[in-house]
This record gives C-alpha cells, structure tokens and sequence, in this order.
C-alpha cells in the first residue's frame, strides 16, 4: 500500500508539473521599418500675369490659369493687350515615392507692391493638379499653379513682385 501511495503521491506530481508547463506557451515576431523617399518641390517657373492695361476710372481682375493662359475677369477694368509680355503659370517639380498620393495646400492671399506704396492683391490660387496630386512610377509629377490678381483703377505704372514669394505646400495622404 506504501508502494500505491508513493506511486500515486509521484503520478500527481508529474501531471501537476506537465500542466503547469502545458499552460505557458511563447511566439516571437518579427519587426520591420520601410522608411520612403522624402516628398520634396522645387520651383521650375515663377508666377507672372505679364502685361496689363488699366482704366483709370474702373478696377478689374485677371485670372491666371494653371495652362499659363489669361483672361480679364468680366467686370472691364482692366484690357490684356497684345504685347503680353512674359505670361506663366508657377510651375514646380514634385517628386518622392513613386505612386504615391500627396495633397497640396495653396496660398489664401499675397500682396504684390511696386517697391513704394502701391500694392496689388492676389487671391483665388488653383492648382492643376487640383487638391491631390499621384506621382508617376518614376516619382515625379508637374505642379501648376494658377490664381487671380486685382487691378485697382488707376494703378500705378511699374513692375510688381511679391519679395517673400508665394508658398506651395505638397504632404503624404
């Protein structure tokens, strides 16, 4: 009986230590980083509604499309005339991951000035591509950017910059 005893006593040691050991169980995982090719823009083209003829009783707008062509904005003001003088659209080269999409964030506003104190505005920035650009499998694409310009009547003769430039932003969706 002492040999039962001993036999049982030893039998619940073994499967009290085999359930123990049955109850832990580990995995392991892998870990793993892909870092992508930074997106960046870099300006091919500056902004530039070329030549504008004013009146000097009534302002006027004209509107720079992304294809660099130009038209008056419809309420006269303001005649495109045909020595046009240098016309562009802003033009800047997007590049990163290939495939990948990016939004664009335009500009609300920039001031123009004739280096006195004669300004004009700018507003209404377009961009083609519109609000999300795809960069081609090479990972590139052409950003083109468009907006309008306000003419007050009268505006002075001269030549009219932005000095801080116009900001264009391009992020990773």
């Amino acid at each position: 009986m002492k040999n039962l005893s001993k036999a049982i006593i030893a039998a619940v040691v073994v499967v009290s230590s085999t359930n123990i050991t049955l109850a832990q169980a580990s995995a392991s995982s892998a870990c793993e980083a892909i870092i992508i090719t930074p997106i960046s823009i870099s300006k091919s083209v500056d902004m530039n509604f070329g030549n504008i003829a004013v009146s000097a009783s009534t302002s006027g707008t004209v509107i720079l499309a992304t294809s660099g062509s130009r038209t008056t904005g419809g309420s006269g003001g303001v005649t495109l005339p045909s020595n046009t003088g240098t016309v562009a659209a802003a033009e800047f080269a997007v590049s990163g991951e290939a495939s990948y999409t990016y939004a664009i964030t335009l500009p609300t506003s920039a001031t123009l000035t004739d280096g006195s104190s004669n300004t004009m505005a700018v507003s209404s920035f377009t961009s083609n591509p519109s609000s999300t650009g795809t960069l081609s499998t090479g990972g590139t694409q052409t950003l083109k950017v468009g907006a309008t310009i306000s003419v007050a009547a009268a505006q002075a003769a001269g030549t009219y910059v932005n000095t801080t430039g116009v900001p264009v932003t391009v992020n990773y969706n």
